[in-house]
């Protein structure tokens, strides 16, 4: 009997833990959320203050990526950029707005005759964007994130 006491007493002292609950940090919880939901999804693209009045998602983004291209074109149009053969061109801006809504440019794809043509593209094109006015972060569930886009840039020079 002696036995089946202690060995009662036993279980006893280690199942205390069994009834004890788990609490759940805060910040956990949101870690997991945060790894768990596509980043690729946002609920409202970048804008600039012109855009602000469009509610609709898809006409928010068409708006910002309007704006934008209208400054790079206005600022490669100011510029005396002289050729020697024609340049027709679409240059590819890989783009990223971080959560505070600062630009950075990732990449520059373009032909190599454009670059040989117009060898301070990349510098233009650089200088172009230092001079946006101030853009409001795309949001995800009321938080500011990142998020990175391609922008098309036609460049035609006869």
């Amino acid at each position: 009997m002696n036995r089946i006491a202690c060995l009662f007493l036993i279980v006893l002292l280690t199942s205390c833990n069994y009834f004890e609950k788990q609490r759940v940090n805060a910040d956990d919880l949101l870690e997991e959320q945060l790894r768990t939901f596509n980043w690729n999804e946002v609920d409202m693209y970048p804008r600039f203050s012109n855009c602000d009045s469009i509610i609709e998602k898809e006409a928010g983004k068409i708006c910002f990526q309007n704006t934008l291209l209208s400054h790079v074109n206005s600022y490669l149009a100011a510029q005396n950029i002289v050729v020697s053969e024609d340049v027709n061109d679409t240059i590819w801006l890989q783009l990223i707005i971080d959560n505070k809504g600062v630009l950075n440019i990732e990449n520059i794809t373009l032909k190599p005759e454009t670059q040989f043509q117009i060898p301070e593209i990349d510098s233009l094109l650089r200088q172009s964007l230092k001079q946006v006015p101030k853009i409001e972060a795309a949001t995800r569930r009321s938080q500011y994130v990142t998020t990175a886009f391609e922008l098309p840039v036609i460049v035609k020079i006869n």
